[in-house]
């Protein structure tokens, strides 16, 4: 028995006995938006096939994944969704321009030793391969930071009927400004642990910290963690807006 199946199984046992069905429908999302991923990267070699058009349906079909899978259909699943596809949206403009100027697309020259060995006329565009990497790697903040504020929203209406949308619109952003510390230092601690054997290597080799942070591999994850924190940002007025809208109308309808 491998490390990886053991590690698994561990893992599968503790979703279930401490989310129920709802952590084993959890750890089923995880493969099935593997599986999403994975078919959308093979995808991507077809140069027939928009890299940015597929990221942004594979992303469409994680949210409903990560959503409506694992917490099914409801107020607060539907208002994290719409929030979600609103903020990728606004946030798809910006990491276009930025894919652009910024020059991150292709292998850095710590990377080139690798795939020396390889041909690298592969066919597709970098540039858009580059605006689907940092599009794949907010979604999954954007996701989760929708969720934590639409929930928790969704008890204070339910405790409190009678809280009018400005009151509960300004709930959702306290509540989303507490979120957002522990969101951002997430994404950047999530960099530091994956990419501490690059950043002994560059001690090791001398790298001034000019070095560092012009060096293609470093400046692209900063990239990627900026846009992931902006994306956080942005998701939290946006789903505290939707949200409380959702609410107020879904009682306003039953009240009718």
């Amino acid at each position: 028995m491998t490390v990886q199946l053991i590690l698994g199984v561990i893992l599968f046992i503790l979703m279930v006995l401490i989310g129920g069905k709802k952590g084993a429908r959890s750890f089923f999302a995880l493969f099935l938006n593997f599986g999403v991923l994975l078919f959308a990267i093979m995808l991507m070699n077809d140069p027939d096939i928009n890299p940015i058009i597929l990221t942004l349906i594979a992303c469409v079909i994680i949210s409903c994944i990560s959503l409506f899978f694992i917490s099914e259909y409801n107020i607060k699943t539907l208002t994290a969704f719409i929030s979600t596809i609103f903020t990728t949206g606004a946030l798809l403009f910006f990491i276009l321009w930025l894919t652009e100027i910024s020059m991150i697309q292709g292998f850095s020259e710590e990377e080139i030793e690798e795939i020396g060995a390889f041909s690298l006329f592969v066919g597709v565009d970098f540039v858009q391969i580059g605006a689907s990497m940092i599009i794949m790697s907010t979604i999954g903040a954007i996701i989760d930071l929708s969720i934590s504020i639409s929930s928790p929203m969704q008890e204070i209406h339910y405790h409190n009927p009678d809280i009018s949308r400005k009151e509960l619109f300004k709930s959702g952003l306290s509540i989303g400004r507490d979120i957002l510390g522990t969101s951002t230092n997430t994404l950047f601690f999530a960099f530091f642990g994956g990419y501490m054997a690059l950043l002994i290597w560059f001690k090791d080799l001398s790298y001034s910290i000019g070095d560092i942070v012009n060096s293609k591999v470093f400046s692209s994850e900063m990239i990627f963690i900026g846009s992931a924190g902006i994306g956080v940002a942005l998701a939290i007025p946006i789903t505290s807006m939707i949200t409380a809208f959702y609410l107020i109308r879904a009682k306003k309808t039953e009240s009718s």
